[in-house]
């Protein structure tokens, strides 16, 4: 299976959601807290640590996983 690379240039902030909970009527997980609702994208790395540093926002930056490509043609498939 091939994933694609839309949106990968994007860094993101998410806020760890406090006081969840399960919905008495559906079942589901529930939050009071609406910051878990919310993600900030931005285009670099360096203005995300930027923003959350002005605004005193403790992170943890989770760096993007080397894709390795493996390059082949469609007869591969079918020969060993």
């Amino acid at each position: 299976m091939q994933s694609g690379l839309g949106k990968s240039d994007k860094w993101i902030i998410e806020f760890n959601t406090k006081n969840t909970g399960t919905n008495p009527l559906m079942g589901w997980e529930t939050s009071t807290d609406t910051l878990s609702e919310l993600k900030l994208e931005f285009s670099t790395k360096d203005l995300a640590i930027d923003y959350a540093n002005k605004n005193k926002i403790d992170f943890e930056i989770i760096e993007p996983k080397k894709r390795k490509i493996i390059k082949k043609s469609y007869s591969d498939n079918f020969n060993k």
